[in-house]
């Protein structure tokens, strides 16, 4: 794409930026009415079954993700016009996702500034290295890595440590403002689950809302995995790097069927949100399908994301993800030539 189109297919979807009242607050509405219900039958059920208590926990699980899009507009400041509606609804709905909002909001916004650009990896983003960077990586880096992209480790571990451990700490900088926040988060997170426990005791708890967490979880990993990490992504150095290119290209159109698409609130048109971050979730799909040159994006369906787990290298040369078994060939080339090397330094050194 030249710049000149680039700048048009901007122009194309602004006008899907304007954020409706009405529907945002029918979305409120329809997102946190049946949260509570289902958190509530959920609870009610333990008396019957757990067989009927699993089903119902899911169900819960999915709106969990559908208020975290809700605050997750609100960081992008789409949900509503009032910059004070959207840090107060967005601060509420961290608190149900476990997410400090100004925290998030911020790291967020260096994602979507840097998303795709190899030189400026490392905040708000996945841990990902290239070919070259892993065979020149000490061993205990490689394993490192290894660990960290295990499926097991990444979805398994991965809603543990990012949502119970990483997210109750302000990062290392955090301004006054967000530091507050995250204090006030954790608090409010800290005060509503004691009340719970002392409505209904520990063990209740325990049986709804841990596996309401972990599915939640464990779904929000999911989502943010597989839309930027798809055999055919985009990514490349700075000097060479395009913000429409690494929104188009670098996101996918995770095609998912119509209730799931609504229960993940739209945020299957991943790079229609990556182009423009101010189109709220509920104009999402309305700018995809009125804006041709997105229907180009690389689109994936549930079946084909599972193959995503495979990827864990960035080939520069290639321009796409490969599998650690994809590159063994390659590994034992670059460790020759390095052993070559050593071997030359010290006989050069003995002579």
């Amino acid at each position: 794409m030249t710049e000149l189109k680039h700048a048009h297919l901007k122009k194309e979807v602004a006008p899907f930026e304007k954020t409706d009242l009405k529907s945002s607050i029918r979305q409120l509405i329809n997102t946190l009415v049946p949260l509570v219900l289902l958190w509530y039958a959920s609870y009610y059920s333990l008396s019957i079954s757990y067989w009927l208590t699993a089903p119902l926990v899911v169900l819960t699980s999915g709106f969990v993700i559908r208020t975290f899009i809700i605050f997750h507009d609100c960081c992008h400041g789409s949900f509503f016009k009032s910059k004070k509606a959207n840090d107060i609804i967005g601060t509420i709905t961290g608190v149900i996702t476990l997410v400090p909002y100004r925290q998030w909001k911020n790291s967020h916004s260096i994602h979507h500034a840097t998303s795709s650009n190899l030189d400026k990896r490392g905040v708000g983003d996945l841990w990902i290295l290239t070919v070259e960077e892993y065979a020149a990586a000490p061993l205990m880096r490689r394993f490192a890595y290894r660990m960290y992209r295990h499926p097991l480790v990444m979805f398994g571990l991965g809603p543990i440590g990012v949502f119970l451990i990483q997210y109750r700490f302000n990062v290392k900088g955090a301004r006054r403002k967000e530091r507050m926040n995250t204090y006030l988060t954790n608090a409010l997170i800290v005060g509503s689950y004691a009340l719970l426990i002392w409505a209904i005791g520990w063990q209740a708890f325990l049986l709804v809302q841990g596996p309401v967490f972990f599915v939640s979880g464990l779904l929000g990993i999911w989502l943010f995995y597989v839309q930027h990490q798809f055999e055919d992504s985009y990514f490349e150095n700075e000097d060479e790097w395009s913000y429409v290119k690494a929104a188009v290209d670098g996101s996918s159109y995770y095609k998912l069927p119509k209730v799931l698409q609504w229960i993940t609130g739209n945020i299957g048109f991943h790079h229609v949100h990556h182009l423009s971050p101010k189109v709220p979730n509920y104009n999402l799909e309305k700018a995809h399908n009125a804006t041709p040159p997105l229907h180009k994006a690389t689109t994936i369906t549930i079946s084909e994301s599972l193959e995503s787990l495979q990827f864990r290298l960035w080939d520069e040369s290639d321009k796409k993800f490969v599998s650690f078994k994809g590159i063994k060939h390659r590994l034992r080339k670059a460790k020759a030539a390095s052993e070559k090397i050593k071997a030359t330094q010290a006989s050069l050194k003995f002579k």
